[in-house]
């Protein structure tokens, strides 16, 4: 029984152990010293429908309060942080680094200041996460605001569509258009 004991003891500190890890929040370049918390959501139910978003990564990426990741489906925003991913957006694009973290920069002043320390509700398609073990979610603000249509649609984001998670796929891609027939946002250049 005692061994038993032992064995439960160490298997919920290491669910509980994953569970932090998978928080993000050991990643030095996330947070300052004093930021770490050390929050572990291990046996609690979170509230997608009521989620407070505690700041913009950049311009398709939140974190809620509990500290999880969400990756805005179907848009994608210039990169602001050095990545593999702004190497792809130099490659892509032709422009240089510093023209396209100035975009990305745009793109996450507008997402901040649409979304963050106001409360949120999220809908998934068919897949929850990302390989990166982000939440993948549509966004809307309480007064019924879609937040990732409204990203595309006054001009601060491209499309991203990977199927599965195809829901609005159309929707977008009708808001990309005209968002750049009406140089709005990115495409005011």
């Amino acid at each position: 029984m005692r061994k038993k004991i032992i064995f439960l003891f160490f298997l919920a500190l290491m669910l509980a152990w994953g569970g932090y890890l998978y928080s993000g929040d050991l990643d030095p370049r996330l947070h300052s010293k004093e930021e770490v918390k050390w929050q572990v959501s291990f046996g609690r139910d979170y509230d997608y429908s009521n989620a407070l978003v505690s700041r913009a990564v950049d311009g398709d990426t939140l974190v809620l309060e509990n500290n999880e990741r969400v990756r805005l489906i179907g848009i994608d925003t210039p990169e602001i942080h050095e990545s593999s991913k702004l190497a792809r957006d130099i490659q892509r694009s032709g422009q240089d680094k510093a023209a396209i973290k100035e975009l990305g920069m745009q793109s996450y002043e507008f997402t901040k200041k649409l979304v963050e320390g106001r409360r949120v509700r999220l809908e998934f398609d068919a897949e929850k996460f990302d390989k990166y073990k982000r939440l993948l979610a549509y966004v809307y603000l309480n007064d019924g605001t879609f937040v990732n249509a409204e990203i595309v649609e006054q001009g601060y984001a491209s499309l991203l569509t990977i199927p599965p998670n195809v829901k609005y796929a159309e929707l977008f891609s009708t808001l990309y258009r005209q968002a750049r027939e009406n140089k709005r946002g990115l495409w005011r250049q």
